[in-house]
């Protein structure tokens, strides 16, 4: 740091070289906004859960751009990317592979399923049932599956990006809290505004040929995404914002507005997501800022509100903003 007097600014420079970093996303914004117009909170949430090495559940009405965002991310990186689309009839042994008789060879060899891979695409994770849905615990959490005895593990990196649509409730089954709290972020999205509505109209009409998706190129290897995962945990995280973090968290447990308030997992889940959105800032520290960005994605999933609170027309959301509000920001 240079101090420098007569009313100049301070310079600061970071400790941990974020640069390399901060470049890499926002080639990564680029490209992703030559297809989807707006939706920067949503685009941000989920490249913060893929540095925080996090999985995210994207929850919004059908055609507010879901799932060709997590393809357009995917293929931003030279990484594996499969898509699976749950349904009621869908099977365990459908996602995470089955074991084949080789009549031949006289031996049972495994067959991987979908979910090897790096980024996984899950559209209407709540159409399947608990048993297929409960195949996921596993791989979400320790990256790994067990099959007949025999464990295999997921190359890294490995995350799970699940789509579901909050108003259409008919032949769908709700997520179990557990499953839940295996995702780092519940990112909601809603309709653009109408300046957007107008973009994306005047897009699809000047676009008389080709595809859509084919001007986003991919540029980022698979292992530059990994140490850039690495490096997001060493971002520098002061004291005060640590009880910060622990202090947001243990309120939603005495909150009589809540019936089931956050885990230590979610404590832990804030920590990571506020370290890589002070990463997605080209930032090498944690910032008040960072925390409160990240409080609602990260939380709004992992709480459930008093039903009689519900019943007034209170939200998990208004609820942990009015708990963020009444604790001091560290200075």
């Amino acid at each position: 740091m240079e101090d420098i007097e007569n009313g100049e600014k301070l310079h600061f420079e970071n400790r941990i070289d974020v640069g390399p970093l901060f470049e890499s996303i926002t080639r990564i914004k680029n490209e992703i906004s030559k297809v989807v117009v707006g939706q920067e909170v949503m685009i941000d949430r989920l490249l913060a859960c893929l540095l925080a090495n996090g999985h995210a559940l994207i929850e919004g009405v059908p055609g507010t751009a879901k799932t060709i965002t997590a393809r357009l991310l995917a293929k931003t990186l030279h990484i594996d990317f499969s898509r699976i689309q749950f349904t009621p009839d869908l099977m365990p042994s459908d996602i995470l592979g089955t074991s084949v008789f080789d009549a031949r060879m006289a031996v049972f060899t495994f067959r991987k399923g979908p979910v090897f891979s790096n980024l996984v695409l899950i559209d209407e994770i709540n159409r399947a049932p608990a048993k297929t849905q409960a195949a996921l615990f596993e791989v979400m959490e320790e990256r790994q599956i067990t099959i007949d005895g025999t464990t295999y593990k997921m190359d890294p990196p490995f995350i799970v990006v699940a789509t579901q649509n909050p108003i259409e409730h008919e032949g769908t089954y709700r997520l179990p809290e557990a499953q839940l709290d295996r995702f780092l972020m519940k990112i909601t999205i809603d309709y653009p505004d109408r300046s957007e509505e107008e973009q994306i109209l005047l897009r699809e009409h000047l676009l008389t040929e080709g595809n859509k998706t084919d001007s986003v190129i991919p540029f980022l290897e698979k292992t530059q995404l990994t140490d850039y995962q690495k490096l997001v945990r060493h971002i520098i995280v002061d004291s005060h914002l640590i009880s910060y973090i622990a202090q947001i968290v243990c309120s939603t447990r005495d909150n009589p507005f809540l019936y089931l308030g956050a885990s230590p997992r979610a404590s832990i889940a804030l920590l990571n997501a506020s370290k890589a959105f002070a990463a997605l800032r080209g930032r090498d520290f944690v910032a008040p800022e960072d925390v409160r960005d990240a409080v609602i994605p990260v939380l709004i999933h992992r709480v459930i509100v008093a039903p009689e609170r519900e019943m007034e027309g209170f939200t998990a959301g208004q609820i942990i903003s009015q708990i963020v509000d009444s604790i001091e920001i560290p200075r």
